[in-house]
């Protein structure tokens, strides 16, 4: 049985197509301020070296669904990466933005 971990934030940064920075709310007026998180089971182009113009396009879609906004975080026995970034399925409006960047031909699913 998976242990999945659902949190309230609010999207103060987005780096690349699959990395942003939030304010999560823990409940009970605990709030972590500027973690960062990596969009879980999906991929995207980096902003760096020879992607970076597919790059640009994914960060700035995701900019434009997420930034300045509430979401919710859905992470899986609250696991970090590779990078020391938290991993998260992101919400808004009832929709998974992990998935609509794939949908949309942003993002690529990966395997952890």
């Amino acid at each position: 049985m998976e242990n999945l971990y659902h949190y309230k934030g609010f999207v103060t940064k987005v780096y690349d197509g699959d990395t942003i920075t939030v304010d999560v709310d823990l409940g009970f007026n605990v709030l972590l301020k500027k973690e960062k998180f990596r969009l879980f089971r999906i991929n995207t182009p980096e902003v760096r070296g020879d992607e970076k113009e597919k790059g640009y396009i994914s960060r700035d879609w995701l900019r434009e669904r997420v930034l300045n906004k509430e979401i919710i975080l859905v992470t899986n026995k609250d696991k970090k990466g590779k990078y020391g970034r938290w991993l998260a399925d992101v919400w808004i409006d009832g929709v998974c933005v992990n998935d609509e960047l794939v949908e949309n031909g942003l993002a690529e699913y990966k395997d952890y």
